[in-house]
């Protein structure tokens, strides 16, 4: 099994592969092409599709974005990101229908061991990121690996979230904290 093929199955890897090094200088100059397509949005959503392992209709992406490899990328229906958002998709980030992000959102699937020897090796460490439908996210905020946010959560701008989120609660700081829960919209 290679890298690549570890990194897809949630397994730890080493990012200095020479193949995914090559993916991620591939990409790089995808996101380059993406950003530079000057207002033309039915060229953005192609340039997505074919970059993404699946896109819904109705996605809107103000460049600049970044990405590491894109395939690990799962984006629903009418999702809308502000300028510079990163997604390091080393793991696989799935957000749901609906979803609104600020400017500068970023989301964090990839993490590394916490032992010195292990971080000087190379080893990455990638883990999922799942966000539900009719998620907005501020401003600013970053989703660290591993964390799910329920359906209707709000994220303050800024926030810093470690840890998962219930569905219908606002939840803002640094770590992350719920702030009240939302009435039912049903």
């Amino acid at each position: 099994m290679d890298e690549l093929e570890r990194m897809l199955r949630g397994e730890e890897y080493f990012g200095s592969d020479e193949k995914l090094m090559k993916m991620k200088a591939d990409t790089r100059r995808f996101c380059e092409l993406y950003n530079s397509s000057e207002e033309d949005q039915a060229r953005r959503a192609e340039l997505l599709s074919a970059l993404f392992g699946e896109v819904g209709e109705g996605v809107f992406i103000k460049p600049p974005f970044h990405c590491d490899y894109g395939v690990n990328i799962y984006i629903g229906k009418n999702f809308f990101a502000n300028f510079d958002c990163v997604f390091l998709d080393a793991g696989k980030i799935t957000i749901g229908d609906n979803c609104k992000f600020g400017p500068k959102v970023m989301i964090l699937s990839v993490t590394h061991p916490v032992e010195p020897d292990a971080r000087r090796d190379g080893i990455n460490i990638p883990i999922d990121v799942t966000i539900g439908d009719d998620v907005w996210i501020g401003a600013g905020a970053i989703i660290l690996p591993g964390v799910t946010i329920g359906d209707k959560a709000v994220i303050g701008a800024g926030s810093v979230v470690t840890k998962d989120v219930p569905e219908s609660c606002v939840v803002g700081g640094n770590p992350a904290r719920i702030i009240r829960y939302l009435a039912s919209l049903e």
